[in-house]
This record gives C-alpha cells, structure tokens and sequence, in this order.
C-alpha cells in the first residue's frame, strides 16, 4: 500500500516509506496510509463507473480519454452556466470568468498591502522596461493609467531578477500599519498594450494567471488572440479560484506574524515564496497551507489562545473548486471529492483531479505528456491531514505552532520580489 501511495505521489524513496513509517508509530499505528489507499483505490473505480466504464479492467489510456470526453461536456456546461457563447472569442471568456470569480473573491476577506504602500514602493523604484513595454514615457502617467495591481504585474513579466530583489528589499521596513483587511481583487487588464506584453509571456510560460498575495490580487493576463478557447472557461475558473484559496491562506499567515517584531523580513520572504511552520510531519517542515486547510475541515480544532485577536476562525477557510463548480450545475457534482482521486499506470498517475484534467483538455496533451502536479498536491495533503487527524499527532503540531509563533516564522528561500505565482492553462 504505501509503494502505491509512493508512486502516485512520485515520492523519493527510501525517504518516503521511513517518514511514513515514523508518522504511523507516533499516531498509534492507526494504519492510516493503508486505509486512505483503500478508499483511494474504491472511489476512483467509483468515478470509473460514473463515466460508464469496467472498474474491474479500465485502462489508464481509457480513463484518460473518457475524463477527457467528460471535460469537454463540462465545459459546455460551465460556459452556459457563465453566460458564455459557443462562438465567444478568447477575451469574452476570459471577461466572464474574471465576471463571476469577483463575486468568490468579495466574499474573501484578506490581508492586503494598501494601496497608498505599494505606490510609494513603486515610485521609489520605477519599473522602467515594463513602463517601455506598456509604451508609457514616465512613471506617473503609468501610475495614473495603470492600477497598482496592472502595474505590479508588468513588472512581474519585464524586470530582471536584479530589479525583483531590490524591489523586495523594500519590504523589510513595512509593518502591520501598511496592511488593512479587504476583498480580493481580480483583475483582468484588455488594453491592445496588455495584449501585446502578455502575448509572449503566456506563450512562453504557458500560463496567464498571476498572483500577488501580498496584494491580495489575481491578474489574469489576455491570451493571444488566435489561442485555442476549448476548455478555457473551466480551467481558468478552476485556476482563479485556486489562487483565491492560496491567498486566503497567506494572508492569514501575514495577519498570524503581526505579532513578530521582524514582521517586514517575513513579508519579505513571505512574498516570493510559501510560507512553513515549524512543526512537523514525516521529518518535513509543515507548509502553512496544510494549516489552513486542516482548520478549514476541523473548525472544531481551533485554538483561541494560538489565533486570535489577529485570526479567526473564518480566516482559515478554504473553499475547493469543485463546490464551486457544482453550484453552477448539479451534473458538475461529479468533479467533487476527486482532487486526491488517480488510477496508477505503469507507476505513473492518471488524474481525477478536475484541474489536472481541465488542463490535459485545455491544452490538448497527449496522454504521454499528462499532467498530475494538482492531483499529486492533494493526495499529499490528504495523508497529511489524515495523520494530523490523529489526536496525539494534532496536539504535537499545535504545541510545535505555538512555539513558532513566538520564534522565528520559516518559509523558502524567495527567488522574486513580486511573487506572481503562475498557473497554466
């Protein structure tokens, strides 16, 4: 069972089965691993049968074409759900996604730089080529055109790392003071001169959603205009709202450290790269994102004395995808409960998981060159969350938790200042 469990999640090996190992004797031997590969293995044969195939001898080549079959459906049913005609163009798409993802993102509250900041930090250091790119001869006529987010995202895409390091310098003096709590915003830039600094970025990177959770802002960048829109409308609704949840966590990450006197070299850090914990699971480092999602599912778990006054309880919520995408349409329920859901062929995944899915349509990938990072994410968040479950293994985090928020915060080593994590469609 936990060879299956290895493979699918594309583990490092011996280092994986130790881990586990460690982590079933300080639970109680509770043989977690086995039993989630159990309910693995009978929920995908489930979702087999809802396509309408042989559980006992569906191949992965056929599994993957009848999700495929099923996301083409599903996109027809998201555009109509949306408001989307079967003709529309690109942009029209993307307009409607940006359209419905803004209502998720004002029921979101975060944590976000104001607006008169992140000027100032502008201003002191001027984003010079995305200012050529975007054909503007000084900063304040950019500034007076471009909303921050806009500008923050051209800078993104057009400065050198050199620029993005400087940038985050400026971080390191910022406090609480320059944050406030507000909605998400979810921008969708149309000018021909977005078009034109876009068009070779999300050819090149093969994504066009960027997040600035400093912000509390997700871009979405224009396609070219001769990109394919068969599937898009599924996956960059999926996407946005991937990164809604990812900036829900951060910020309550960045609301948790105002308490830290280095609280600017967090942010610093903060920014460029995933925030993590000092406590601990299978000799790892627990990422904050598993924190925030295992309170999310247990808010009966909730601590008072670690949290608040700074986070509550509705700060730790993380809503999937997948609902959202049955709210729009009750046959889209069936995308619900797969984000950990993969069949294992020839010791590689084939993907439940509705993103990896809306992505392999979107971009029309072969099954050789599949996509499962989504599905990998969830089912190791799933073990996790599992063994957290377990009451000993809750308590030693929380105590771990405890001891970090009156310590030093941890995160990765940041490689930009403007974190603009992408996603691909």
């Amino acid at each position: 069972m936990t060879r299956y469990l290895s493979q699918l999640l594309g583990a490092v090996e011996p280092t994986f089965s130790l881990g586990l190992r460690e982590l079933e004797q300080a639970a109680g031997s509770p043989s977690t691993d086995i039993r989630l590969t159990t309910e693995l293995l009978q929920r995908t044969r489930a979702k087999i049968a809802e396509l309408g195939l042989d559980p006992k001898d569906t191949t992965g080549p056929e599994l993957y074409e009848a999700l495929q079959e099923r996301m083409k459906a599903d996109e027809v049913r998201v555009r109509e759900a949306l408001g989307i005609a079967s003709s529309a163009s690109a942009r029209d798409v993307l307009v409607r996604v940006q359209q419905s993802t803004v209502q998720q993102g004002d029921s979101a509250a975060c944590f976000g730089l104001k607006a008169s900041v992140a000027k100032r930090l502008l201003k002191s250091k001027p984003p010079k080529m995305a200012m050529k790119r975007l054909g503007y001869r000084s900063f304040d006529s950019m500034l007076k055109h471009e909303p921050v987010a806009q500008i923050y995202a051209a800078a993104f895409i057009a400065e050198s790392a050199s620029w993005h390091r400087q940038f985050r310098d400026q971080y390191a003096a910022l406090g609480p003071s320059d944050f406030e709590s507000r909605k998400i915003n979810i921008v969708f830039p149309q000018a021909a001169r977005w078009q034109k600094l876009a068009v070779d970025f999300v050819d090149r990177k093969r994504h066009n959603i960027l997040s600035f959770k400093e912000l509390g802002v997700i871009v979405i960048l224009p396609m070219p205009l001769e990109a394919p829109v068969d599937g898009l409308a599924v996956t960059s609704l999926l996407l946005v709202l991937e990164e809604i949840n990812r900036t829900r966590s951060y910020s309550s990450y960045l609301k948790l450290q105002q308490v830290q006197p280095d609280f600017g070299k967090i942010l610093q850090k903060v920014a460029a790269s995933e925030p993590y914990t000092a406590a601990q699971l299978a000799g790892q480092p627990v990422p904050w994102t598993m924190v925030q999602r295992y309170y999310a599912r247990n808010p009966q778990a909730y601590h008072p004395e670690v949290f608040e006054p700074h986070v509550q309880p509705e700060d730790l919520a993380w809503q999937p995808g997948e609902d959202v995408l049955a709210k729009l349409e009750p046959t889209l329920t069936f995308w619900q409960g797969t984000e950990w859901l993969a069949l294992l062929h020839e010791g590689k995944p084939v993907s439940c998981n509705a993103l990896d899915v809306a992505l392999n349509y979107c971009n029309k990938l072969p099954f050789a060159q599949r996509v499962a990072h989504f599905v990998r994410g969830g089912l190791w968040h799933e073990l996790m969350l599992r063994y957290l479950d377990q009451g000993n293994l809750e308590a030693a985090v929380h105590r771990q938790l405890s001891n970090d928020l009156s310590g030093p915060a941890l995160v990765r080593e940041p490689e930009l200042a403007l974190e603009g994590r992408g996603s691909q469609t």
